[in-house]
């Protein structure tokens, strides 16, 4: 498709924008990485790496025997396996190799996620083409993004949530076939590049819809006094009561003779939430009502149309692409596989800070010079709890409903807002301090499927997505109300925008790794690699200790690893894999730090020798950061291992079986 000179300006300013803002990437794009190897940003490079390795050997790409490889095929259905940015780096790794790949999609990701959202922009507000440009520099580079461009690379490649609101706004206005599969495809494409991102789609058609069809206005009679003073007795009440434990004045009272015993806050600041919320209710006295009539959108819905076609087109559409990961999940699910983390009520995954959506750009140079690096200092805080949005965004939206009469729609502020409250996660924090007040995430994270995206502080991705769209009405409102100054207008926004946004020089990661890998690699035998300290890791537990940088090593040296790290892994695989390899099993509590039991060095003694026979145990790695010589030595003794070679912290080992037999 031959571009028109504006779009090509739109594609090239993007791009200039993506290397600006990513410097000095561009400089070192095979040698390296935005994030660190050690951590997440490796496994997501192994994730490409396997793809492309699983699919040149003919195998399924979503199952792979190159981790926890003593046991049967790993199914990757349920990890954050990024299908969509391994597809990208498919063709890229044989020309370029597997970093310069990885830094080419990364690239590629960000311009489309300001791409898309500047499509969005220009086809739900009238906002002109610097304006929609603006609101994707807005999305693709809010500090809430580019903290994950340090370690959660899956939510960088957020492009199909814009153009899924694109798709689902024309659905909803023209109800037509086509439209309808396009949402269908966009939310496969969301659910293949993050799994979190599939739910996100319903949920964000859920509230983009329902503000389409329901209207929320208040009635003009007031709620009877007698309903309401023993309602506001009852909250200063407890009011009080809060206040007393919180100075310590105790907690045991009793009430109609009845003792009540209060340990902590979060019971009473629940039914004090409840109380508060009913007393608004009544305050508002709230009345729903059908949108009728057309002229804007949800005329389709008021006019009567059904409903149930191009939700099935759409479902249709979306269960298409992601066939494959769906047979696996059903699998899972038949067999008793599926890993669905416990929800608990108290110790859930906290949100974010509600002062973190107010904080300057942490990745600023000013910023970050004053802060001593925050990334430096707490690198995984740092990219799970970030949800800074563009200040100069929430300004111009303020200051454009305030003199430019700018009203934007319901549906947007409701997805804007309703998200933002989402990411606060279960409790509400302040400055770090738990207020104990719930947040809507605490009764939705129990409702089947919704539950699965366990990390809250997620959601504020799609409230920075929310905020570009209505900072692009904010900027079209204020050039309307004055539009002989809506250059002057836009160049002032672009300015200050860039500054500060601006997160460069970035800081990059070296993808080196350590010679000895090299020389595994040498080795043409089909031979496994154990890694000490040892053990198995999800993201939600472990055991053992398995250091995901070992999966990053594994794209040098190829060998397959006997332990591993994904996402989600079955409890009854590793139970299994303990049961069947006791020398695995005493691996594992050799790397914990735990006293030892004598059992485990027995069965080292015993066993050790059967299982290099039976793992066909080419290469043992020790790292000597993260076990102590004397149980590194018990295992080199139990294995009889050579030492081969030595740097800085690693050693190599062989077995002397396999040595001999080479």
């Amino acid at each position: 498709m031959r571009l028109s000179p504006p779009r090509l300006a739109v594609v090239l300013g993007y791009a200039l924008a993506t290397i600006a803002f990513t410097w000095p990437l561009a400089a070192h794009i095979s040698t390296h990485l935005t994030g660190d190897p050690g951590g997440d940003t490796g496994v997501y490079v192994w994730n490409q790496w396997v793809f492309h390795q699983e699919l040149v050997a003919g195998h399924n790409p979503l199952t792979t025997a190159r981790i926890l490889s003593l046991t049967p095929p790993v199914d990757l259905s349920q990890h954050n396996y990024t299908p969509f940015l391994n597809l990208l780096a498919l063709p890229l790794i044989p020309t370029f190799g597997v970093i310069a790949s990885f830094n080419m999609v990364l690239l590629a990701i960000c311009m489309l996620n300001a791409l898309m959202t500047y499509g969005l922009a220009r086809h739900v507000t009238p906002a002109t083409r610097a304006e929609a440009w603006l609101a994707g520099l807005v999305f693709a580079w809010a500090p809430v993004m580019v903290a994950r461009t340090t370690g959660h690379f899956s939510l960088v490649a957020a492009a199909a949530l814009p153009a899924f609101l694109w798709c689902l706004v024309n659905a909803e206005r023209s109800r037509s076939a086509r439209d309808a599969a396009l949402v269908g495809l966009c939310m496969a494409w969301a659910a293949l590049s993050d799994a979190y991102f599939g739910i996100y789609c319903v949920v964000i058609a859920v509230l983009y819809l329902g503000t389409a069809v329901i209207r929320i206005t208040r009635r003009d009679a007031a709620t009877p006094r007698a309903w309401t003073w023993p309602l506001d007795v009852t909250i200063v009440c407890l009011g009080g009561l809060i206040v007393g434990l919180v100075l310590g004045r105790g907690g045991e009272f009793t009430v109609w003779g009845i003792p009540v015993h209060m340990r902590s806050l979060y019971n009473p600041v629940l039914i004090l939430t409840l109380l508060v919320m009913a007393r608004l209710v009544l305050w508002w006295r709230p009345r729903v009502e059908r949108r009728l009539g057309p002229g804007r959108s949800g005329a389709a819905f008021a006019q009567g149309r059904p409903v149930w076609k191009p939700l099935l087109i759409a479902a249709l559409a979306c269960a298409g692409p992601l066939s494959p990961v769906l047979y696996g999940l059903g699998n899972r699910l038949l067999e008793g596989r599926f890993n669905s983390p416990a929800i608990f009520w108290r110790s859930s995954p906290r949100g974010v800070d509600v002062l973190s959506y107010f904080m300057p750009n942490p990745q600023h140079p000013i910023v970050r010079w004053l802060t001593e690096d925050a990334l430096a200092v707490r690198p995984t805080h740092f990219v799970e709890y970030t949800a800074s949005m563009s200040l100069v965004a929430i300004g111009a939206i303020g200051f454009a409903m305030w003199r430019a009469n700018y009203r934007p729609a319901a549906g947007w502020m409701v997805l804007t807002i309703g998200f933002a409250l989402l990411a606060l996660g279960p409790f509400v924090y302040v400055a770090g301090v738990n207020t104990f007040v719930p947040g809507p995430w605490a009764l939705l994270r129990y409702l089947p499927g919704l539950g699965l995206a366990r990390m809250p502080t997620r959601f504020a991705l799609i409230a920075s997505l929310g905020v570009a769209v209505l900072f692009a009405g904010a900027l079209a409102a204020l050039s309307a109300r004055w539009p002989h100054r809506r250059r002057l207008i836009v160049s002032v926004a672009a300015l200050v925008l860039v500054c500060e946004l601006w997160p460069a020089p970035r800081t990059l990661y070296s993808a080196e790794v350590s010679p000895i890998y090299a020389r595994i690699a040498s080795d043409p035998r089909p031979v496994r690699v154990l890694t000490l300290p040892f053990g198995v890791r999800d993201g939600t537990w472990e055991t053992g200790n398995f250091r995901p940088r070992s999966l990053f090593n594994q794209t040098i040296h190829g060998k397959a690893l006997i332990g591993g790290y994904l996402s989600r892994i079955s409890p009854r695989r590793v139970k299994r894999m303990r049961e069947q390899f006791p020398t695995l099993s005493a691996l594992i509590e050799l790397s914990e730090q735990k006293p030892l039991d004598p059992g485990v060095v027995q069965t080292l003694q015993e066993r050790g020798d059967r299982l290099v026979r039976q793992s066909h145990l080419g290469y043992v790695v020790i790292d000597a950061r993260f076990i102590p010589a004397d149980r590194a030595k018990l295992v080199i003794d139990a294995f009889k291992l050579r030492e081969l070679e030595r740097d800085r912290h690693l050693t190599l080992f062989v077995p002397e079986a396999t040595l001999a037999a080479r």
